[in-house]
């Protein structure tokens, strides 16, 4: 069977157990600390479509991608990112 590359996917297609986890740790998120839903949805499209993305997790940093997008502060770490802090 030849080499498949990594899928460029989120958590819940990648592994649905940990999905799970990382779904529950985002909502524990104080409101201070957690993004909007509508930013945080944005910043997932994003990541999406990015080629680092890598089951789940983002290559150019190593974050799960739903733990990242979810926290205010923080932003892509892609050059140019393609996603910012939420204003």
């Amino acid at each position: 069977m030849p080499d498949r590359p990594p899928c460029r996917c989120l958590l819940a297609e990648a592994n649905p157990d940990l999905a799970l986890t990382v779904r529950e740790y985002v909502e524990s998120l104080p409101p201070g600390i957690r993004v909007p839903e509508d930013v945080y949805r944005r910043r997932l499209d994003r990541c999406e479509q990015c080629p680092s993305l890598r089951g789940g997790t983002c290559a150019l940093c190593g974050c799960y991608a739903e733990a990242r997008a979810a926290k205010r502060g923080l932003r892509c770490p892609d050059v140019p990112p393609r996603w910012r802090e939420a204003p």
